[in-house]
């Protein structure tokens, strides 16, 4: 997984999955990531920044069940509008956390809850019922693509134990063109 270096093989399975034949006018376009990027003070990791440039800046067809959002977009169902996210700040999970079934309900873990859902992330789209996908651009998981529920959040990437599939937003969109359950690991 290379989030420095748009990989040409990763950009064709991107192109694939979402059938992106359009010329480009779907895509953001490379001045408006630019000023994405400047505004929030990140830079987006590859291949998801090329993809967003060229390709498009979003998709109805998926992944996830509801569709791809626009780099600055949050689902319709994400909460409270009025709470500030804060792109730049890192995400600040490096392991699956299960918050619903954790023991210590302190500030703390209201805090830490608070910055998982605000802190370091692009919101990728929803499976519904409060079941985000999100892109980390800030921190120690910077390209990993991990899923926020009500209950937990879990990262997305064979290495983690949950799925077969390669890490990353190209490894993510590998996984749901070739029509696999999320979290397919025995």
């Amino acid at each position: 997984m290379n989030i420095d270096q748009a990989d040409p093989a990763e950009l064709a399975v991107l192109r694939a999955a979402f059938d992106v034949d359009d010329g480009g006018e779907s895509a953001l376009g490379w001045e408006a990531v630019h000023a994405f990027e400047a505004e929030h003070g990140i830079v987006l990791p590859e291949p998801y920044r090329t993809f967003v440039a060229e390709m498009t800046d979003g998709s109805y067809s998926g992944p996830p069940e509801y569709g791809l959002l626009s780099v600055a977009e949050l689902p319709d169902d994400w909460g409270d509008d009025e709470q500030e996210r804060d792109l730049s700040k890192p995400f600040p999970l490096a392991e699956a956390w299960m918050w619903e079934e954790a023991s210590d309900q302190s500030e703390d873990a209201d805090e830490l809850l608070e910055q998982v859902y605000n802190h370091g992330s692009v919101v990728l789209g929803t499976d519904g019922c409060a079941m985000n996908w999100h892109l980390i651009v800030t921190g120690p998981h910077r390209g990993h693509v991990w899923l926020i529920s009500d209950v937990g959040a879990v990262p997305f990437g064979e290495q983690f134990g949950f799925t077969t599939a390669e890490p990353g937003f190209a490894g993510w969109v590998r996984h749901w063109a070739a029509n696999k359950p999320w979290y397919d690991a025995a």
